[in-house]
């Protein structure tokens, strides 16, 4: 088949129209539940520090500037919205473009298409239950629900997540073939274990959860204090892809500044550009953030499962090569 000149789009209009359908499921799915559609911005004078992902930046020098001229084009809308849940929103829904560095693939494009919500007084289980009938409403299908810890994940490898340590898991991934990169940390062995070895296999005509992930891949998440501790956070896997990534979220000012700290200090170990932590969010915690879950869901990956893509650019417009 002929390759399509760059000016037009990489999915078909067939798909396109398919991609709007599904859009409009998702905007019915939480009318019907009372859910309020919000917008935040898409820049910011802050940045997220996690030291996984890289955000794209820009200058502006108008009215209002920053004092460093930069703003930084979003990762996720999660800062924002949380300053909205700490405000007394109430739950809160919104589809956003979010922009990632680096990110260039048969699944992933730097520009992409999130779907993240938020419910007060709900904890990451009853969060679950929801993206599963999201999931459903959005494929018209009622898949199976499968709900494993991170320990149960992992057990067919032959390794403990919350008590190897670096030595046994980097030995375990070189007998399964896996080459880590030199500097990578404790959290870093274990994803690469997790998603070179497990992760293929989940959701496979069904829809696959793992929760209780090891305390060093907490992120945003509550810390419960199990033996051993667990980060009340779940991933959300369909067709061998991930879809979604959810907390409880973490409500602690103090304890988001110190892992804010953390990132920056892991960036400035690793060589990365340090970035200035959202001092707004940490203003939202401190003002008091009600106990809620939330959860990012990749939208343009849900829609490669419900269109049968095989890459992501079969349903985007115009992806890099093409913007």
């Amino acid at each position: 088949m002929a390759m399509k000149p760059d000016w037009q789009p990489s999915a078909s209009l067939e798909t396109l129209r398919a991609r709007a359908r599904l859009t409009a499921a998702v905007r019915d799915f939480f009318d019907q539940r009372g859910v309020l559609e919000v917008e935040t911005p898409l820049l910011s004078a802050a940045a997220g520090t996690d030291p996984n992902l890289e955000p794209l930046v820009t200058g502006y020098d108008g009215p209002g500037a920053p004092e460093s001229g930069a703003l930084y084009l979003h990762t996720s809308p999660e800062f924002p919205m949380k300053r909205l849940l700490a405000a007394g929103s109430g739950p809160i829904w919104q589809i956003s473009r979010v922009f990632r560095g680096g990110e260039r693939g048969r699944r992933h494009n730097p520009e992409f298409t999130m779907l993240e919500w938020y419910r007060p007084g709900w904890d990451h289980h009853a969060l679950m239950d929801e993206v599963a009938a999201l999931v459903a409403h959005v494929l018209g299908d009622a898949r199976p629900v499968r709900v494993w810890t991170y320990a149960e994940a992992c057990a067919p490898l032959g390794i403990d997540p919350h008590s190897d340590g670096d030595a046994e898991l980097l030995e375990r991934a070189r007998d399964l073939g896996i080459a880590p990169a030199s500097a990578m940390d404790r959290g870093g062995l274990l994803d690469l274990l997790l998603s070179h070895q497990v992760v293929p296999g989940l959701g496979r005509g069904c829809i696959d959860f793992i929760c209780d992930f090891p305390v060093e891949q907490a992120a945003l998440a509550r810390i419960r204090r199990d033996e051993p501790p667990v980060a009340e956070r779940f991933e959300c896997y369909l067709e061998g892809m991930e879809i979604a990534n959810g907390f409880h979220e973490l409500g602690d000012a103090g304890e988001q500044r110190r892992r804010f700290q953390a990132d920056q200090e892991t960036r400035r170990r690793r060589g990365q550009a340090v970035l200035p932590m959202d001092n707004n969010l940490l203003a939202g915690l401190a003002a008091g953030l009600p106990d809620c879950a939330g959860v990012a869901l990749g939208l343009d990956r849900l829609f490669m499962v419900a269109l049968g893509a095989t890459t992501i650019d079969e349903v985007l417009a115009f992806p890099l090569e093409r913007a």
